[in-house]
Order: C-alpha cells, then structure tokens, then sequence
C-alpha cells in the first residue's frame, strides 16, 4: 500500500508475538478483586536475580517494570507507528527475552487500546503517570500477582478499588476509548446499539488470519497438517483460502511458511481480492501494492500466469514484496516504483489492464485492533489530507481500465468520507463506469456474505478488520457509425510497436 501511516493490515508485519498480541486466554477486561488472578503459582525454575529485566515466575522484576514505563513514554509521544517504536526500543535493549517483550508490548498496546479508561483511572492515583499506566495495564491484562513486586502496598490498595469500579457507571465516550472527532464521526454512521460494541471490538487484539497459497497447497490439506502439528485451526468463515489461527502462534519458522504454502493476511484483506476476481492469462495492477499481500493473493488465482504489477511509491514496502515473492512460487509479479500517480510508467499502460486494485493509502482506522494507536495519532486535518490523495489515486487507476474492465477502490478506514463518499464522487465524474455490486459479485463466487453495493466489514459483525469496498466496470466504448467507402490511397505502412511494459524491479 502506497503512503498508507499504518503498515500493515494484510500482515507482512505481524509475527508470532506482534505487538500487543496475545492468547484468547488473556483478553482484556475489567477485573474485580475476587477475580483478580491471585491463584497462579510460581512453578517455573528460580528467576535471575530481582535486578535483571525478566519475569520472575508471574510477576515482574522492578527492572522489567522499569523497562514497561520508559516504553510507554517513548510510545506515548506518538513520533511514528507505536510498532516501530515498540521495534527500535528492542533493538536497543537486546538482552530483553522473548517473553519480556511480549509481556513488555502486550501492556503498551493494552494501554493505547483503553488509553482514555485508563487514564480516568490513573486520576485517582498518584506517582508518575507512565507508573500509573503501567501498574493499570499490567493488572488489567495479567491480573494483580504481575505487579505484587513492584507496585507498593498504596498501588495495590488503588488497584483493588479500580478493579471495583463497574464498567457500566463510566461515560460512554470513555468506554469507547474514542478520540472526541471520531466518536463523533462514528456516532453520525452507527446508531449507539452498533457504535459501542464496534468500540469494543476496535479495542481487542486481532486473531491470526492466513491465506493458503493455491500454488503449493489446498486449504483442507494445510488445516489437517496445521491441527496435527498442535495448532488451534479453523476455516475463516467467509474468505474461502483463510484459516484462523487461535492465540497468536510464531510461524516464522513453520515449514508450512517457510515453504509459501501459507501468508499471514486478514480475512478481510482476502476478501478483497476476491472481488478482483482474476483470470488466468489477464494484465492486472495493484496500484498500492505496499508489502504485496493482495499482490500475492491475486497473484495466486491467477495460477501465476498472465502479468500482474505491483505499483507502489515506496522501495522500502516494495522491498518487503521480495522474500514473500520468493516463497511464494509465482512468476507473474512485476514489482514497480513509480514517483507518483502520474509516473509515466501508467500512462504507457492506459487502456490496456483487465482488472486494477486500488487499495488506497487511508487513515487506517479500521485496523485500530491491531493499531490502537492510529486513533491517537489521526486527526480531521490529516482525514481531510487523505480524501484528496484518494481522490487523485483513483482517478489516475481508472485510466488504467480497458473497455469491460473492473476497478477496485478499497480502504481499511471507517470513515465515510474515504470511502462511500469517494466511491460516489468517482463514479459522478466517470459516468464511462459503472458500479457493479459486490453482494452479486461475491454471491457468484459462493460466498455468503452480502453488505449491499458495497463491501463494508466491520470486526464486531465480520471479527475481520474494518474495510470498504466498491466495484466498477468500465463501460465498453460504442461503436461509431462506419464511414462510406473512399476510394483506395496508397500510404506508408508503419509498424505499429507493442506497448512497452513499465519497468520491472530486480528480484
């Protein structure tokens, strides 16, 4: 995806212990006292000593704590995407373990998930507020027995009183843990029966989607070989390649991702992409191909045949394509950098692709699940900023259409106006395209899933991300009436050369 702040939502960036990830046996929720977890028993060897960053059975060592606060205040300044930072912080303390990290970035994204109910929270407390967060996010996430070293007998008094507290009595913008501007604009689309349980579905940690490659692999085959190797593995429900992985297993180093026969992609993502619907033998462009997870997924219903391009305006993302392309098996991505909407390289290419997918760079709201921190870090001015290059992009894309070809225009934002309202706007200015409903186009596929004109997911209907969808098809051109017979001229024959194809980066 082009300039889109948050990468990335097909998952070339989630890994086993992503950011803020965590098992379905931790969900976050408010704990009262008696539910605190006071029962687990330290059963592990003897913990390094109280000075090392490590946990110490179930509970934090004052160094580990120390290392939770001075993240939290590095990610709360909102410099850049909270994974980035959560990645930098990493590298550079090295000696941190691969449980202190998850520990470590599962409390600061359950933090920037409940940012404002814990901030409420902290009000009644005292000390720093980086140590207030922290202890809240610790003890709301891993229960009381996590902090019992560090937090001081005050602390766990506090505690206990906030674990009493019923979620019900606090205001309903502070159970959202909405920004004031988008609880706004979310309460003008979805009624208050929808908006809070779209809230609270914003605010847990996303499940693990994969995509089965059809080159190297089916889906009945990978879930059998995935539940023998002891994994948690069902069907998605509507995408008919996906597999939905329970907790959040490392498969870095399965044979199954190492092979290619699986992508780490949200079902959402997948379900994009069969609305492109290729065929095998067609020209198709991935106009923000970013990472390359639609890139791949396309690529792969084409059998890997035909010419697929990944567009993109970054050579770092475009980078990320490779090693994937490379498990991948497919032969028919042509990854491209171009400077812009405008590059040459698409005007070479007017009029000649059967099927282009504009997934377009976008506010990213609809992956707050995995993001929490977009919430924080958006604003109506960079909305508004967004809606032009929108905009822009997709009237660029379209020139790209032949005659009975399909454009794509696709957001993961929750916002109208980069979505429904761009989508109107296009096709007001285009009347040479028509909108072709995607309800028909996923019906013809066999997929129960209608939403309407549009595609529209959302995580507490659909438990995908939250994403938008409209279909054209570019009308063919009439024909024009034919001209009387002249008489015959000799002329000049001129060879006419076959349209030079952009650029292709090096694999």
């Amino acid at each position: 995806m082009s300039t889109r702040p948050t990468q990335r939502r097909d998952g070339a960036n989630q890994s086993g212990n992503r950011s803020g990830g965590k098992s379905s046996e931790t969900k976050e929720r408010y704990v009262r006292p008696d539910r605190y977890d006071r029962t687990r028993n330290d059963r592990r060897p003897e913990a390094p000593p109280a000075e090392t960053a490590r946990m110490r059975g179930d509970h934090l060592s004052p160094a580990l704590f120390e290392h939770t606060q001075r993240l939290l205040g590095s990610v709360l300044t909102f410099t850049g995407p909270a994974d980035m930072l959560v990645s930098t912080y990493f590298r550079a303390n090295a000696k941190l373990g691969h449980r202190e990290r998850g520990v470590l970035a599962e409390t600061v994204f359950a933090i920037l998930r409940r940012k404002l109910e814990f901030g409420q929270h902290a009000g009644s407390g005292s000390g720093p507020l980086e140590r207030r967060l922290a202890l809240l996010g610790l003890a709301f996430t891993r229960g009381l027995t996590s902090v019992q070293l560090v937090a001081t007998p005050d602390e766990v008094t506090w505690l206990e009183h906030v674990g009493q507290i019923d979620p019900a009595s606090l205001s309903t913008r502070v159970r959202t843990n909405l920004p004031d501007w988008l609880y706004e604009r979310l309460a003008k689309r979805f009624d208050a029966a929808e908006l809070e349980p779209l809230a609270a579905a914003l605010n847990q940690p996303a499940p693990l989607d994969c995509r089965v490659n059809l080159i190297k692999g089916n889906r009945d085959d990978v879930l059998a070989q995935l539940r023998a190797d002891g994994f948690s593995a069902e069907p998605t429900p509507f995408a008919p390649n996906g597999i939905r992985l329970a907790g959040k297993p490392a498969l870095q180093k399965h044979p199954l991702f190492i092979s290619g026969t699986i992508e780490v992609q949200d079902e959402g993502s997948q379900l994009l992409c069969q609305l492109v619907a290729p065929r095998r033998g067609e020209m198709i462009v991935d106009f923000c191909a970013g990472a390359g997870g639609k890139t791949l997924a396309i690529g792969a219903q084409m059998r890997s045949t035909g010419r697929l391009y990944a567009f993109d305006v970054s050579d770092k993302r475009l980078a990320k394509l490779k090693p994937r392309l490379a498990r991948s098996g497919l032969s028919n991505v042509y990854p491209v950098m171009i400077d812009s909407e405008n590059d040459s390289k698409i005007k070479r290419l007017a009029g000649k692709i059967d099927r282009v997918l504009v997934d377009a760079p976008c506010s990213g709201l609809g992956t707050l699940r995995r993001n929490p921190d977009l919430k924080w870090r958006q604003s109506p001015q960079s909305v508004a900023e967004l809606t032009q290059k929108q905009t822009s992009i997709l009237a660029s894309a379209a020139r790209l259409v032949k005659p009975g070809g399909r454009l794509v225009y696709a957001t993961c934002s929750l916002l109208n106006e980069e979505n429904s309202a761009i989508a109107e706007a296009f096709a007001a200015a285009h009347p040479d395209f028509a909108l072709v409903p995607a309800n028909e186009l996923l019906a013809s596929q066999k997929i129960a899933l209608d939403t309407g004109k549009y595609l529209e997911l959302l995580p507490n209907r659909h438990a995908t991300d939250g994403f938008f969808a409209a279909v054209f098809e570019r009308r063919a051109a009439e024909k024009a009436p034919k001209a009387p017979k002249a008489a015959p001229e000799v002329t000049e024959v001129t060879e006419v050369a076959a349209p030079e194809a952009p650029e292709a980066s090096a694999e």
